[in-house]
């Protein structure tokens, strides 16, 4: 944690100036979709904890449901249930239906009021949900493909540190892939042999292929595009902001790693 928080501080140090000088008044002004600008007087608004019960209720959910799986036996009365409720689809679906009552009905709004609310909102992150979609199916066929097998192959005979071929692989996953999460899991599995073989520390392997699944997104990562699609900017300014920044902290967190091996 504190590794992280230190590889962190550079780029706010890095995010701050940037944009400031690059999108200037851009940033003052995201789209009216993301926010309210009417200030509500406390009376208006809802409990802190209904607040917080209806926008943590799918984590919730999924997370019961993930627990129960393991220790309800699979006759259970209500497994199917608690399973059923803990789908992603079902758990936002039912979030969706509470956050109508907590949120609306229970404030006092009508319901033609709240499905107008809802209707809007809809149809005012449609572009922005299909933008991400598509840079997700992207993602898929580059991994269904094989390009990360493909790159494994290339790498994994290679006389390179193996900290700094983990977070090369990564990189280069990132950068074809788009999806963080693929690209360190899929360089995990690749640079396993390294960590046993090589005597590296697993501490350090973990955290340079976490640095190098940061490394250079681009317009085939979802969270560019709802970067971009948020602040209301253009793709050059994205690259210039959000490109930067990931760069920037996937650089100083390989650098940090090959400092702790030398004292690790």
């Amino acid at each position: 944690m504190l590794y992280g928080i230190i590889v962190a501080i550079p780029a706010i140090i890095i995010a701050g100036p940037l944009f400031s000088r690059t999108i200037k008044n851009v940033v003052a002004t995201p789209l009216p979709e993301f926010y309210n600008p009417v200030i509500l007087k406390d009376e208006e608004m809802p409990k802190m904890g209904v607040s917080v019960f209806t926008a943590l209720l799918p984590v919730i959910l999924i997370g019961l449901s993930t627990v129960f799986d393991y220790i309800l036996p699979s006759g259970f009365p209500l497994r199917n249930l608690i399973l059923f409720m803990g789908n992603p689809v079902m758990a936002m679906l039912i979030s969706v239906l509470v956050a109508i009552y907590t949120l609306g009905l229970s404030r006092g709004k009508k319901m033609a009021e709240v499905m107008t609310s809802v209707a809007t909102s809809v149809s005012s992150i449609t572009m922005v949900l299909l933008i991400i979609a598509g840079a997700g199916g992207l993602k898929q066929i580059l991994v269904d493909s094989g390009v990360s097998e493909y790159l494994g192959d290339l790498l994994r005979d290679s006389s390179i540190s193996p900290l700094v071929l983990g977070w090369l692989i990564a990189t280069i996953l990132r950068v074809c892939i788009g999806s963080a999460t693929v690209a360190g899991l899929t360089a995990a599995g690749i640079v396993l042999p390294l960590v046993s073989g090589t005597g590296v520390k697993p501490e350090l392997m973990v955290l340079a292929i976490g640095s190098g699944s940061l490394m250079l997104s681009h317009v085939n990562d979802g969270g560019f595009w709802l970067f971009k699609e948020y602040f209301n900017l253009s793709v050059k300014e994205t690259l210039r902001t959000w490109t930067v920044m990931e760069t920037m902290v996937g650089i100083i967190g390989i650098t940090g790693v090959l400092i702790l091996n030398l004292f690790i």
